[in-house]
């Protein structure tokens, strides 16, 4: 039986799916938002999830596997805090809620980094309604990349640099995750053997991306090269692990746990 796997759909998750795709027989792939492949593996209907990093503690028997992970060490571009006041004088922000990890993410930035404390209001994802409601709005994934924030007299907050800025670690946004057990170390090696795959292929990727246009294409291979990381190793796993642990101090997940891998 092919292994069910729930995964994202923005650009940054195609260079650890890219591989997979051409292999039908192995892997059954359905693409949905974050917060969709999150409830995809609770319920059991997907044996490995591309999910937010911090869905790890919704569960004591899930691992990530080894190596591979969606991160950024710096600015990531796609995940992005967009305010029209100074960040001391924000106090309410609209949260995209695609993705818990990003909504953790600038909790903890708001309480240890820039050392304020708004409102959180839930929003779809639509800069310029969100900004009518709320001094800041968070976004993540393409929508976050692509939006022309200085056409609304926005400033750009790249959440991915604030955190490294801060913890002078890497962050890492998502990765596969599963309950033990539903993989075995052929799949593993397989998973691993995809990213390597992808990251050598974010040329066709961008250009798959951009659809013909030059400008768009060679912006997307700029952020699959510079902007985004990928893999799991030493680093980031110390700055996952302190990213959990912000979150459940922070009473943001149910408990701290040590990382525990395939």
């Amino acid at each position: 039986m092919p292994v069910r796997i729930g995964a994202v759909g923005y650009l940054n998750a195609r260079p650890l799916t890219w591989a997979l795709d051409r292999d039908p027989d192995y892997w059954r792939i359905r693409y949905d938002l974050p917060s969709v492949c999150s409830s995809l593996l609770h319920a059991g209907e997907v044996d490995l999830g591309l999910v937010p990093s911090i869905d790890y503690l919704q569960d004591p028997d899930y691992r990530f596997v080894p190596g591979v992970g969606i991160g950024s060490r710096g600015p990531v571009a796609s995940v992005a805090l967009f305010t029209r006041v100074p960040v001391d004088r924000i106090t309410s922000i609209a949260l995209d809620t695609s993705s818990r990890t990003s909504v953790t993410l600038i909790r903890v930035l708001c309480r240890h980094h820039f050392g304020i404390g708004p409102d959180f209001i839930s929003h779809l994802p639509d800069l310029p309604a969100m900004i009518k409601k709320a001094d800041a709005a968070l976004l993540i994934g393409d929508p976050a990349f692509e939006t022309d924030h200085a056409a609304l007299g926005l400033e750009k907050i790249d959440l991915g640099e604030q955190w490294t800025a801060m913890t002078g670690l890497p962050f890492i946004y998502a990765a596969w995750t599963g309950r033990s057990g539903v993989i075995g170390p052929a799949d593993v090696a397989a998973l691993q053997s995809a990213q390597r795959v992808g990251v050598a292929s974010v040329d066709a990727i961008a250009a798959e991306y951009g659809r013909g246009d030059t400008r768009r294409t060679a912006r997307a291979a700029v952020y699959l090269r510079d902007n985004v990381k990928y893999g799991l190793g030493a680093d980031e796993a110390a700055g996952l692990q302190l990213f959990l642990n912000h979150a459940a101090d922070l009473g943001l997940a149910p408990r701290r746990r040590p990382l525990e891998f395939f």
